[in-house]
Protein backbone atom coordinates (compact mmCIF):
# COMPACT_ATOMS: atom_id res chain seq x y z
CA UNK A 1 0.00 0.00 0.00
CA UNK A 2 1.50 3.76 -0.98
CA UNK A 3 1.00 5.89 1.81
CA UNK A 4 -0.01 9.32 0.47
CA UNK A 5 -0.47 12.94 1.71
CA UNK A 6 -2.36 16.31 0.88
CA UNK A 7 -0.08 18.30 -0.96
CA UNK A 8 -1.23 22.16 -0.96
CA UNK A 9 -3.74 22.47 -4.68
CA UNK A 10 -2.79 19.37 -5.88
CA UNK A 11 -5.04 16.59 -3.80
CA UNK A 12 -3.50 13.10 -2.83
CA UNK A 13 -0.02 12.60 -3.92
CA UNK A 14 2.35 9.38 -3.24
CA UNK A 15 4.28 9.95 -0.74
CA UNK A 16 7.30 8.64 -3.14
CA UNK A 17 6.73 11.49 -5.94
CA UNK A 18 6.65 14.38 -2.57
CA UNK A 19 10.49 15.70 -4.11
CA UNK A 20 9.37 15.47 -7.88
CA UNK A 21 6.38 17.34 -7.26
CA UNK A 22 8.31 20.54 -5.95
CA UNK A 23 9.73 20.97 -9.66
CA UNK A 24 7.59 22.40 -12.31
CA UNK A 25 9.44 19.96 -15.04
CA UNK A 26 10.58 17.07 -15.34
CA UNK A 27 13.84 17.94 -17.21
CA UNK A 28 14.98 19.74 -13.61
CA UNK A 29 14.54 16.31 -11.42
CA UNK A 30 17.16 14.86 -14.25
CA UNK A 31 19.28 18.21 -13.44
CA UNK A 32 19.13 18.21 -10.18
CA UNK A 33 19.47 14.35 -9.90
CA UNK A 34 22.94 14.45 -11.48
CA UNK A 35 24.15 17.40 -10.21
CA UNK A 36 23.51 16.12 -6.26
CA UNK A 37 25.05 12.14 -7.75
CA UNK A 38 28.17 14.74 -9.15
CA UNK A 39 28.08 16.85 -5.42
CA UNK A 40 28.29 13.26 -3.69
CA UNK A 41 31.04 11.77 -5.87
CA UNK A 42 33.40 14.85 -5.05
CA UNK A 43 32.87 14.12 -1.68
CA UNK A 44 33.82 10.50 -1.98
CA UNK A 45 36.58 11.32 -4.14
CA UNK A 46 37.94 14.07 -1.61
CA UNK A 47 38.21 11.60 1.02
CA UNK A 48 42.17 10.62 2.44
CA UNK A 49 41.58 7.22 1.54
CA UNK A 50 40.83 8.22 -1.94
CA UNK A 51 44.35 9.23 -2.90
CA UNK A 52 46.51 6.82 -3.61
CA UNK A 53 49.80 9.23 -2.36
CA UNK A 54 49.89 10.94 1.15
CA UNK A 55 46.94 14.04 1.95
CA UNK A 56 43.87 14.26 -0.02
CA UNK A 57 42.91 14.84 -3.24
CA UNK A 58 42.68 18.38 -4.62
CA UNK A 59 38.79 19.39 -4.15
CA UNK A 60 38.78 20.47 -7.88
CA UNK A 61 40.59 17.98 -9.23
CA UNK A 62 37.93 15.86 -7.32
CA UNK A 63 35.40 17.80 -8.92
CA UNK A 64 36.48 17.51 -12.39
CA UNK A 65 36.94 13.48 -12.06
CA UNK A 66 33.65 13.51 -10.80
CA UNK A 67 31.44 15.21 -13.13
CA UNK A 68 33.24 13.51 -15.93
CA UNK A 69 32.65 9.87 -14.48
CA UNK A 70 28.89 10.53 -13.93
CA UNK A 71 28.51 12.30 -17.25
CA UNK A 72 30.54 9.18 -18.98
CA UNK A 73 33.15 11.66 -20.42
CA UNK A 74 36.92 10.57 -19.41
CA UNK A 75 38.58 13.52 -19.42
CA UNK A 76 40.97 13.80 -16.93
CA UNK A 77 43.14 16.30 -14.47
CA UNK A 78 45.16 13.50 -13.14
CA UNK A 79 46.38 10.19 -13.90
CA UNK A 80 43.97 7.45 -12.85
CA UNK A 81 46.27 4.80 -12.22
CA UNK A 82 48.28 6.72 -10.33
CA UNK A 83 46.70 9.21 -8.71
CA UNK A 84 43.74 7.25 -7.32
CA UNK A 85 43.63 4.31 -5.14
CA UNK A 86 41.80 1.19 -5.32
CA UNK A 87 38.74 3.14 -3.54
CA UNK A 88 38.64 5.98 -5.65
CA UNK A 89 38.46 3.91 -8.72
CA UNK A 90 35.96 1.76 -7.63
CA UNK A 91 34.16 5.28 -6.70
CA UNK A 92 34.72 6.04 -10.37
CA UNK A 93 33.33 3.22 -11.55
CA UNK A 94 30.29 3.57 -9.51
CA UNK A 95 29.66 6.68 -11.07
CA UNK A 96 30.01 5.86 -14.46
CA UNK A 97 27.38 3.21 -14.12
CA UNK A 98 25.16 5.76 -12.50
CA UNK A 99 25.47 8.17 -14.61
CA UNK A 100 25.07 5.59 -17.91
CA UNK A 101 21.91 3.96 -16.16
CA UNK A 102 20.68 7.58 -15.99
CA UNK A 103 19.59 8.56 -12.41
CA UNK A 104 16.21 9.17 -12.91
CA UNK A 105 16.09 5.23 -14.47
CA UNK A 106 17.53 4.14 -11.37
CA UNK A 107 15.25 6.36 -9.38
CA UNK A 108 12.10 4.65 -11.13
CA UNK A 109 13.86 1.18 -10.69
CA UNK A 110 13.88 1.47 -6.90
CA UNK A 111 10.21 3.03 -6.38
CA UNK A 112 9.41 0.36 -8.20
CA UNK A 113 10.90 -2.32 -6.08
CA UNK A 114 10.01 -0.20 -2.53
CA UNK A 115 6.18 0.54 -3.34
CA UNK A 116 5.44 -0.88 -6.29
CA UNK A 117 4.13 1.95 -8.13
CA UNK A 118 5.40 4.93 -9.59
CA UNK A 119 3.57 8.36 -9.77
CA UNK A 120 3.01 10.25 -13.10
CA UNK A 121 5.42 12.75 -12.32
CA UNK A 122 8.16 10.34 -11.95
CA UNK A 123 7.33 8.46 -14.99
CA UNK A 124 7.44 11.70 -16.81
CA UNK A 125 10.75 12.30 -15.20
CA UNK A 126 12.34 8.55 -16.14
CA UNK A 127 10.75 8.68 -19.56
CA UNK A 128 12.70 12.72 -20.18
CA UNK A 129 16.17 10.71 -18.83
CA UNK A 130 15.48 7.54 -21.09
CA UNK A 131 13.33 8.62 -24.26
CA UNK A 132 10.94 6.57 -24.00
CA UNK A 133 7.86 6.87 -26.28
CA UNK A 134 5.17 5.56 -24.42
CA UNK A 135 4.86 6.80 -20.86
CA UNK A 136 2.74 3.45 -20.23
CA UNK A 137 6.17 1.45 -20.90
CA UNK A 138 8.64 3.26 -18.46
CA UNK A 139 7.75 0.71 -16.01
CA UNK A 140 8.86 -2.35 -18.73
CA UNK A 141 11.46 -0.25 -20.59
CA UNK A 142 13.35 0.86 -16.64
CA UNK A 143 13.72 -2.77 -16.47
CA UNK A 144 15.17 -4.46 -19.74
CA UNK A 145 17.46 -1.27 -19.16
CA UNK A 146 18.80 -2.70 -16.39
CA UNK A 147 19.02 -6.32 -17.54
CA UNK A 148 20.13 -5.50 -20.78
CA UNK A 149 22.61 -3.17 -19.84
CA UNK A 150 24.47 -5.67 -16.96
CA UNK A 151 24.26 -8.28 -19.55
CA UNK A 152 26.14 -7.08 -22.06
CA UNK A 153 28.65 -5.71 -19.65
CA UNK A 154 29.07 -8.72 -17.89
CA UNK A 155 29.78 -10.95 -21.69
CA UNK A 156 32.57 -7.65 -21.97
CA UNK A 157 33.95 -8.34 -18.74
CA UNK A 158 34.31 -12.26 -18.75
CA UNK A 159 36.02 -12.13 -22.44
CA UNK A 160 38.36 -9.27 -21.06
CA UNK A 161 39.06 -10.28 -17.73
CA UNK A 162 40.58 -13.74 -20.23
CA UNK A 163 42.44 -12.26 -22.39
CA UNK A 164 44.34 -9.87 -19.35
CA UNK A 165 44.75 -13.48 -17.26
CA UNK A 166 45.50 -16.02 -20.41
CA UNK A 167 47.01 -13.47 -22.89
CA UNK A 168 48.87 -11.10 -19.87
CA UNK A 169 49.32 -13.10 -17.24
CA UNK A 170 47.29 -10.70 -14.98
CA UNK A 171 46.58 -12.50 -11.59
CA UNK A 172 42.67 -14.00 -11.74
CA UNK A 173 41.28 -11.22 -9.24
CA UNK A 174 43.55 -8.27 -11.42
CA UNK A 175 42.06 -9.81 -14.45
CA UNK A 176 38.49 -9.99 -13.14
CA UNK A 177 38.99 -6.25 -11.92
CA UNK A 178 40.36 -5.46 -15.02
CA UNK A 179 37.70 -6.41 -17.10
CA UNK A 180 35.15 -5.44 -15.40
CA UNK A 181 36.10 -1.73 -15.11
CA UNK A 182 37.15 -1.10 -18.90
CA UNK A 183 33.52 -3.45 -19.67
CA UNK A 184 31.50 -0.68 -17.75
CA UNK A 185 33.96 1.95 -18.63
CA UNK A 186 33.58 0.97 -22.55
CA UNK A 187 30.02 -0.09 -22.44
CA UNK A 188 28.66 3.39 -20.48
CA UNK A 189 31.55 5.26 -23.37
CA UNK A 190 33.08 6.66 -19.90
CA UNK A 191 36.74 6.06 -21.65
CA UNK A 192 37.85 6.01 -18.08
CA UNK A 193 40.97 3.48 -18.47
CA UNK A 194 43.35 1.71 -15.54
CA UNK A 195 46.57 2.11 -18.03
CA UNK A 196 48.62 5.70 -17.99
CA UNK A 197 48.24 5.35 -22.16
CA UNK A 198 44.87 4.35 -21.71
CA UNK A 199 45.15 1.30 -24.60
CA UNK A 200 47.56 2.60 -26.57
CA UNK A 201 49.97 -0.97 -25.12
CA UNK A 202 47.22 -2.81 -26.87
CA UNK A 203 46.84 -0.93 -30.63
CA UNK A 204 47.43 -4.17 -32.00
CA UNK A 205 45.48 -6.70 -30.28
CA UNK A 206 42.43 -7.10 -31.67
CA UNK A 207 40.50 -9.50 -28.29
CA UNK A 208 41.28 -6.17 -26.30
CA UNK A 209 39.94 -3.54 -29.21
CA UNK A 210 37.54 -4.89 -30.88
CA UNK A 211 35.70 -6.49 -27.74
CA UNK A 212 36.08 -2.63 -26.59
CA UNK A 213 34.17 -1.30 -29.69
CA UNK A 214 31.70 -3.45 -29.72
CA UNK A 215 30.45 -2.48 -26.15
CA UNK A 216 31.05 0.87 -27.26
CA UNK A 217 28.45 0.85 -30.04
CA UNK A 218 25.80 -1.43 -28.35
CA UNK A 219 26.16 1.27 -25.20
CA UNK A 220 25.97 4.10 -27.60
CA UNK A 221 23.13 2.94 -30.30
CA UNK A 222 20.48 3.54 -27.49
CA UNK A 223 18.07 1.49 -26.05
CA UNK A 224 15.21 1.93 -27.95
CA UNK A 225 16.84 1.29 -31.13
CA UNK A 226 17.99 -2.20 -29.44
CA UNK A 227 14.77 -3.36 -28.07
CA UNK A 228 13.39 -2.55 -31.67
CA UNK A 229 15.76 -4.53 -33.92
CA UNK A 230 15.48 -7.61 -31.30
CA UNK A 231 11.87 -7.21 -31.99
CA UNK A 232 11.71 -6.53 -35.77
CA UNK A 233 15.58 -7.08 -36.62
CA UNK A 234 13.83 -9.04 -40.34
CA UNK A 235 11.77 -6.86 -41.18
CA UNK A 236 13.81 -3.87 -41.78
CA UNK A 237 10.63 -2.14 -43.16
CA UNK A 238 8.70 -1.77 -40.40
CA UNK A 239 11.69 0.06 -38.21
CA UNK A 240 11.03 3.03 -36.43
CA UNK A 241 12.41 6.54 -37.95
CA UNK A 242 14.65 6.46 -34.84
CA UNK A 243 15.93 2.83 -35.57
CA UNK A 244 16.17 3.76 -39.34
CA UNK A 245 18.00 6.98 -39.02
CA UNK A 246 20.13 6.08 -36.24
CA UNK A 247 21.50 2.58 -37.51
CA UNK A 248 22.13 3.86 -41.10
CA UNK A 249 23.69 7.05 -40.03
CA UNK A 250 26.15 4.96 -37.05
CA UNK A 251 27.00 3.05 -40.14
CA UNK A 252 28.18 5.63 -42.53
CA UNK A 253 30.12 7.53 -39.63
CA UNK A 254 31.62 4.32 -38.89
CA UNK A 255 32.32 3.17 -42.50
CA UNK A 256 33.82 6.91 -43.37
CA UNK A 257 35.46 7.50 -40.22
CA UNK A 258 37.36 4.71 -40.69
CA UNK A 259 38.38 5.05 -43.96
CA UNK A 260 39.08 8.79 -43.71
CA UNK A 261 41.56 8.86 -40.28
CA UNK A 262 42.75 5.89 -41.59
CA UNK A 263 43.74 6.80 -44.79
CA UNK A 264 45.08 10.79 -42.72
CA UNK A 265 47.04 8.84 -40.48
CA UNK A 266 48.18 5.72 -42.78
CA UNK A 267 52.61 7.51 -43.39
CA UNK A 268 52.47 8.85 -39.54
CA UNK A 269 55.40 7.35 -37.71
CA UNK A 270 53.59 8.54 -34.83
CA UNK A 271 50.74 6.99 -34.86
CA UNK A 272 49.72 4.23 -37.69
CA UNK A 273 53.19 4.60 -39.99
CA UNK A 274 54.95 1.84 -37.54
CA UNK A 275 52.07 -0.75 -37.88
CA UNK A 276 51.40 -3.68 -39.91
CA UNK A 277 48.35 -3.49 -42.53
CA UNK A 278 46.05 -5.54 -40.58
CA UNK A 279 46.93 -3.41 -37.26
CA UNK A 280 46.84 0.37 -39.50
CA UNK A 281 43.29 -0.66 -40.03
CA UNK A 282 42.25 -1.86 -36.80
CA UNK A 283 43.77 1.30 -35.41
CA UNK A 284 41.74 3.07 -37.43
CA UNK A 285 38.46 1.42 -36.95
CA UNK A 286 39.31 1.97 -33.05
CA UNK A 287 39.95 6.07 -33.80
CA UNK A 288 36.48 6.27 -35.73
CA UNK A 289 34.69 4.35 -32.76
CA UNK A 290 35.90 6.10 -29.84
CA UNK A 291 34.94 9.45 -31.15
CA UNK A 292 31.18 7.88 -30.78
CA UNK A 293 32.02 9.65 -26.91
CA UNK A 294 33.40 6.56 -25.90
CA UNK A 295 37.14 8.41 -24.99
CA UNK A 296 39.52 5.63 -24.96
CA UNK A 297 42.95 5.83 -27.40
CA UNK A 298 45.21 2.93 -28.86
CA UNK A 299 47.25 5.61 -30.53
CA UNK A 300 48.57 8.97 -29.39
CA UNK A 301 45.86 11.58 -30.31
CA UNK A 302 48.04 14.19 -29.62
CA UNK A 303 50.45 13.22 -32.46
CA UNK A 304 47.35 12.84 -34.85
CA UNK A 305 47.49 15.19 -38.09
CA UNK A 306 45.65 18.70 -37.56
CA UNK A 307 43.52 16.96 -40.35
CA UNK A 308 42.36 14.24 -38.47
CA UNK A 309 42.23 16.42 -35.45
CA UNK A 310 39.22 18.24 -37.53
CA UNK A 311 37.27 15.00 -38.35
CA UNK A 312 37.27 14.01 -35.19
CA UNK A 313 36.30 17.06 -34.10
CA UNK A 314 33.34 16.52 -36.64
CA UNK A 315 32.44 12.84 -34.80
CA UNK A 316 32.47 13.56 -31.32
CA UNK A 317 30.24 16.83 -32.11
CA UNK A 318 27.47 14.47 -33.68
CA UNK A 319 28.04 11.73 -31.06
CA UNK A 320 25.79 8.44 -30.89
CA UNK A 321 22.11 7.16 -31.01
CA UNK A 322 19.51 9.10 -28.26
CA UNK A 323 19.21 7.37 -25.15
CA UNK A 324 22.05 5.63 -24.95
CA UNK A 325 25.17 5.83 -23.08
CA UNK A 326 26.87 8.39 -26.38
CA UNK A 327 26.98 12.33 -25.96
CA UNK A 328 26.79 14.32 -28.62
CA UNK A 329 24.33 16.42 -30.49
CA UNK A 330 23.17 12.56 -31.38
CA UNK A 331 23.18 10.89 -34.98
CA UNK A 332 19.32 10.93 -34.87
CA UNK A 333 19.51 14.58 -35.03
CA UNK A 334 22.57 14.95 -37.13
CA UNK A 335 20.04 12.22 -39.32
CA UNK A 336 17.13 14.09 -39.31
CA UNK A 337 18.63 17.53 -40.23
CA UNK A 338 19.71 15.74 -43.42
CA UNK A 339 16.51 14.58 -44.24
CA UNK A 340 15.34 18.48 -44.24
CA UNK A 341 18.32 19.14 -45.76
CA UNK A 342 17.47 17.11 -48.85
CA UNK A 343 13.74 17.86 -48.34
CA UNK A 344 14.20 21.68 -48.21
CA UNK A 345 16.85 21.25 -51.69
CA UNK A 346 13.68 19.08 -53.69
CA UNK A 347 11.30 21.56 -53.14
CA UNK A 348 9.25 19.22 -50.74
CA UNK A 349 6.63 20.31 -48.18
CA UNK A 350 6.89 17.64 -45.86
CA UNK A 351 10.50 15.45 -45.02
CA UNK A 352 9.62 12.44 -45.38
CA UNK A 353 11.88 8.96 -43.95
CA UNK A 354 11.29 6.16 -45.62
CA UNK A 355 7.53 6.08 -45.24
CA UNK A 356 6.70 8.56 -42.37
CA UNK A 357 6.30 12.29 -42.91
CA UNK A 358 8.26 13.86 -40.00
CA UNK A 359 7.12 16.17 -37.44
CA UNK A 360 7.60 19.89 -37.77
CA UNK A 361 7.65 19.79 -33.83
CA UNK A 362 10.94 17.39 -34.00
CA UNK A 363 12.42 19.42 -36.82
CA UNK A 364 12.32 22.27 -34.70
CA UNK A 365 13.74 20.31 -31.94
CA UNK A 366 16.54 19.17 -33.74
CA UNK A 367 17.64 22.68 -34.91
CA UNK A 368 17.29 23.92 -31.56
CA UNK A 369 19.79 21.00 -30.23
CA UNK A 370 22.24 22.01 -33.05
CA UNK A 371 21.93 25.59 -32.71
CA UNK A 372 22.43 25.67 -29.05
CA UNK A 373 25.22 23.27 -29.29
CA UNK A 374 27.07 25.31 -31.90
CA UNK A 375 26.85 28.44 -29.66
CA UNK A 376 28.32 26.67 -26.34
CA UNK A 377 31.42 25.20 -28.64
CA UNK A 378 32.31 28.64 -30.29
CA UNK A 379 31.77 29.83 -26.32
CA UNK A 380 33.76 27.86 -24.94
CA UNK A 381 36.24 27.88 -27.44
CA UNK A 382 36.85 31.71 -27.64
CA UNK A 383 36.53 31.52 -24.07
CA UNK A 384 39.44 28.99 -23.22
CA UNK A 385 41.66 30.70 -26.02
CA UNK A 386 41.58 33.63 -24.25
CA UNK A 387 43.00 31.62 -20.81
CA UNK A 388 45.22 30.11 -22.35
CA UNK A 389 47.95 30.42 -25.37
CA UNK A 390 47.05 27.03 -27.02
CA UNK A 391 46.83 26.85 -30.90
CA UNK A 392 42.97 27.22 -32.21
CA UNK A 393 43.20 23.24 -32.99
CA UNK A 394 44.07 21.77 -29.47
CA UNK A 395 41.24 23.89 -27.66
CA UNK A 396 38.61 23.36 -30.13
CA UNK A 397 39.35 19.74 -29.89
CA UNK A 398 39.30 19.79 -25.92
CA UNK A 399 35.86 21.58 -25.82
CA UNK A 400 34.08 19.50 -28.29
CA UNK A 401 35.61 16.16 -26.54
CA UNK A 402 33.98 17.61 -23.18
CA UNK A 403 30.99 18.84 -24.61
CA UNK A 404 30.45 15.41 -26.50
CA UNK A 405 31.17 13.84 -23.51
CA UNK A 406 34.24 11.91 -25.00
CA UNK A 407 37.12 12.14 -23.18
CA UNK A 408 39.61 12.03 -25.81
CA UNK A 409 42.75 14.69 -25.24
CA UNK A 410 45.49 16.24 -27.43
CA UNK A 411 47.27 16.32 -24.01
CA UNK A 412 46.01 19.76 -22.82
CA UNK A 413 43.70 19.19 -20.36
CA UNK A 414 45.95 18.93 -17.34
CA UNK A 415 47.75 21.82 -18.17
CA UNK A 416 44.73 24.42 -18.15
CA UNK A 417 44.18 27.04 -15.15
CA UNK A 418 41.72 26.11 -13.01
CA UNK A 419 39.16 28.37 -14.66
CA UNK A 420 39.36 26.49 -18.08
CA UNK A 421 39.09 23.00 -15.84
CA UNK A 422 35.85 24.94 -14.60
CA UNK A 423 34.66 25.32 -17.89
CA UNK A 424 35.03 21.89 -19.26
CA UNK A 425 33.68 20.81 -16.00
CA UNK A 426 29.99 23.21 -17.06
CA UNK A 427 30.55 21.95 -21.24
CA UNK A 428 30.58 18.13 -19.42
CA UNK A 429 27.24 18.72 -17.31
CA UNK A 430 25.38 20.32 -20.70
CA UNK A 431 26.62 18.05 -22.74
CA UNK A 432 25.16 15.00 -20.57
CA UNK A 433 22.02 16.55 -19.85
CA UNK A 434 21.54 17.57 -23.34
CA UNK A 435 21.38 21.75 -24.14
CA UNK A 436 17.30 21.99 -24.97
CA UNK A 437 17.10 19.64 -21.57
CA UNK A 438 18.85 21.82 -19.49
CA UNK A 439 17.33 24.72 -21.32
CA UNK A 440 13.65 23.10 -20.73
CA UNK A 441 14.64 22.29 -16.91
CA UNK A 442 15.47 25.93 -16.08
CA UNK A 443 12.52 27.47 -17.75
CA UNK A 444 10.23 27.80 -14.47
CA UNK A 445 7.01 28.40 -16.65
CA UNK A 446 5.51 27.82 -19.87
CA UNK A 447 4.25 30.26 -22.30
CA UNK A 448 1.63 29.36 -24.21
CA UNK A 449 0.25 31.84 -27.00
CA UNK A 450 -3.20 32.71 -27.74
CA UNK A 451 -3.26 34.69 -30.49
CA UNK A 452 -1.25 33.61 -33.98
CA UNK A 453 0.17 36.71 -35.17
CA UNK A 454 0.09 37.49 -39.15
CA UNK A 455 2.72 35.73 -41.47
CA UNK A 456 5.48 37.28 -42.85
CA UNK A 457 8.36 35.71 -45.21
CA UNK A 458 11.31 37.55 -44.76
CA UNK A 459 14.41 37.19 -47.38
CA UNK A 460 16.68 34.07 -46.17
CA UNK A 461 20.37 33.34 -47.71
Amino acid sequence: MVRRFRWPGRGLIPRGTALLERFQHPAQVVVTGFGVTILAGTLLLALPVARAGPGRADLLDALFTATSAVCVTGLITVDTPEYWSTFGEIVILCLIQVGGFGLMTLATLFAILLSGRVGLRARMAAQTETKTLQMMDVRRVVRNIVVFSLSCEAVIAVLLAARFAFGYGEPLGRAAYLGVFHSVSAFNNAGFALWSDSLMRFVTDPWICLPVCVAIIIGGLGFPVWFELVRRWRRPRSWSILTRVTVGTSAVLLAGGTLVLTALEWNNPDTLGTLSRPSRWLAGFVMAVMPRTAGFNSVDTSAMRPESWLVTDVLMFIGGGSAGTAGGIKVTTFGLLAFVLWAEMRGDVHVNVGVRRLPVGTQRQAMGIVLLAVGLVVSATVTLLILTGHSLDRVLFEVVSAFGTVGMSTGITADLPPAGHVLLIVLMFAGRIGPLTMATALALRRRVRRVELPEERPIVG
